[in-house]
């Protein structure tokens, strides 16, 4: 109806193309206008200006060889003022777009390793850009901006590379397990150590706490008794040290049996081979 009446319409954020007697003549912007077709004008089509996206998968090989599929997303738009360029100038956009994409990353990709791409994706996606910007723009298009949106190896190399994490975050594990196991060793052995010096120092403290009792007593006894030798109030406290550890031994619910020669002899034995002992070790330091 409204070329009847050499009218068209152009909607908003597009923009037609306007052609007499099969040249181009001008670009008509959004609204009504009038195309007397009768003199030769007509419509020739219409030009989005609205931002576009394309997804391009790109397979390729790594420096170290390993095949990964690159997704690169390009967000373009035609340029309103470059209308007739991007409307007569390509036949196909995004096959043309997809044509750089994959020239580019397919010379960028083989130079890194595999752990380099996907740490150098930004500098990729800027290598793209630039190209798409130098090239497209002969073609009154505008690259808005290029996404490395996807890096993915082959799955047994996936799999390898976790594999790989793996056993490192085991050993770390391992390692510090083993570290905790070594400090509680040495904490144990410093408390054993720690408890040993305090058991010595209690021994050493009874000893003497045992010669001053039996000193002291050796005094009293001799000064309380008249006539008597330290000999003979030595042989009396070891005498009664025996029967008191006698005493001990037979009190005890658990202890093992322990045989020794017993009598009124044995006594005089065991006091003459305690003070041998005592000067033996007197005799020796």
């Amino acid at each position: 109806m409204g070329n009847l009446f050499c009218c068209v319409q152009v909607d908003q954020s597009k923009v037609a193309i306007k052609e007499r007697f099969g040249k181009f003549e001008e670009v008509l912007e959004p609204g009504c206008h009038c195309l007397p077709w009768i003199f030769g004008s007509q419509l020739a089509g219409h030009l989005s200006l609205r931002l576009q996206q394309l997804d391009v998968r790109c397979e390729t090989k790594t420096k170290d060889n390993v095949f990964v599929n690159v997704v690169a997303s390009i967000q373009y738009r035609a340029l309103a003022d470059k209308a007739s360029d991007a409307f007569y100038k390509l036949s196909n956009t995004r096959t043309q777009i997809q044509a750089y994409v994959f020239d580019v990353i397919r010379a960028s990709v083989p130079k890194l390793n595999l752990d380099d791409v996907f740490e150098q994706k930004n500098e990729i996606a800027k290598a793209v850009e630039d190209e798409l910007e130098k090239a497209m723009s002969a073609y009154g298009y505008e690259i808005v901006q290029t996404l490395i949106v996807d890096i993915e190896p082959d799955e047994h190399v996936k799999r390898a590379m976790n594999e790989i994490n793996a056993a490192a975050r085991l050993r770390l594990a391992a390692n510090d397990k083993a570290e905790a196991e070594k400090i509680l060793q040495i904490k144990r052995a410093e408390g054993e150590a720690e408890s040993k010096y305090l058991s010595g120092l209690g021994i050493a403290r009874q000893r003497q706490a045992i010669v001053d009792g039996l000193r002291d007593s050796v005094l009293g006894f001799s000064v309380n008794v008249p006539g008597t030798t330290a000999k003979d109030v030595m042989d009396m406290v070891l005498v009664t040290q025996y029967f008191d550890t006698m005493k001990e031994i037979g009190a005890a619910s658990k202890s093992s049996a322990v045989f020794i020669p017993h009598g009124p002899g044995a006594v005089r034995d065991v006091a003459t081979q305690i003070r041998d002992g005592l000067l033996q070790a007197s005799t020796s330091r």
